[in-house]
């Protein structure tokens, strides 16, 4: 409990978290954000090159997993399981994506969850539009805090504890990764036309802000565009080319119905690639117990569309 005690902002005294401003976007805290935004100007210094161009659309979906596979359905839903370790390791490339820790992650969207599309939930475009639920819930006090309530079952291990409190240590190990990367390459392999600022840039600045928008989107326009194959109280859409962009996310729809399985495509044909990358990782034994689609849901499905036929 000490432990927990100090990884908590001062802001976040236990009880608290309700009573925060949800609605003021806070300057100092646009800025990190920003900031990375910024850093993508630079390509007009270092160019580009295929191998930069390369790097930056790896690190993408490398990260784009680790969110949607053990941000989203591990440490929001706990739709599988896996060793303390493994689960430390996929904590800390997370935080590479500069998306804070999990813990703060999986803690809201399990309040989204609570109340998708009612007035608390901390990110629906129903009820202050789409470009907030894009961006600006997360820039308040509110969205800046861990509601610490919402993950007593994540609490208990000191050292998601440590990384919660000490997430910035992730987009300065990537930053670091792409400097050694590109010096590596500028003295190895020079006919590949890169170098440590240009690798920077591309693999880190550039990667980072279309990772965020892609992410962002299952907020905004995955409760927007789309289709709805079941009726819940919400707005969430089934969403083809989101699916594309966050690895299997878009079938927000059916995540919604049932947010208890580690499937969001809920049929051979729903682009899937996090489950299949999870079922792979299973026949390792990396990962274990993953939750399926019941066959309840597939006969509500099933009812519900011919019942929208006749």
């Amino acid at each position: 409990m000490g432990m927990e005690s100090r990884a908590e902002p001062a802001t976040a005294v236990p009880g608290s978290w309700h009573n925060l401003d949800h609605r003021k976007i806070r300057i100092r805290d646009c800025l990190p954000v920003v900031s990375i935004h910024l850093m993508c100007l630079g390509v007009i210094w270092t160019g580009w090159s295929w191998a930069a161009v390369g790097v930056a659309v790896a690190m993408y979906w490398i990260r784009m997993f680790v969110i949607t596979a053990f941000y989203h359905r591990y440490f929001s839903h706990r739709t599988f399981k896996t060793s303390r370790a493994a689960q430390f390791i996929f904590a800390l490339v997370g935080t590479m994506s500069a998306q804070r820790g999990p813990l703060w992650w999986a803690a809201h969207h399990r309040e989204h969850h609570r109340h998708s599309d009612d007035h608390p939930d901390p990110h629906s475009p129903r009820w202050r539009g789409v470009l907030w639920s894009h961006t600006g819930w997360f820039l308040t006090e509110k969205g800046r805090a861990t509601n610490w309530k919402a993950i007593p079952d994540w609490r208990k291990y000191p050292e998601l504890m440590w990384l919660e409190r000490w997430h910035l240590i992730g987009p300065a190990l990537l930053v670091g990764l792409m400097a050694l990367l590109g010096v590596a390459l500028q003295a190895w392999a020079p006919a590949l036309g890169t170098g440590p600022g240009q690798m920077i840039v591309w693999g880190f600045a550039i990667s980072t802000t279309v990772l965020y928008h892609a992410t962002f989107t299952i907020n905004s326009l995955a409760h927007t565009f789309g289709s709805q194959r079941f009726k819940t109280d919400d707005d969430s859409r089934n969403n083809w080319f989101l699916a594309l962009i966050t690895l299997g996310e878009g079938w927000h729809n059916n995540h919604h119905h049932h947010p208890g399985t580690v499937r969001q495509g809920f049929y051979w044909w729903e682009f899937d690639p996090a489950y299949w990358v999870l079922c792979a990782l299973s026949w390792t034994g990396l990962v274990w117990d993953l939750r399926p689609v019941p066959e309840s849901v597939y006969r509500k499905a099933e009812a519900q569309r011919r019942s929208a036929d006749e």
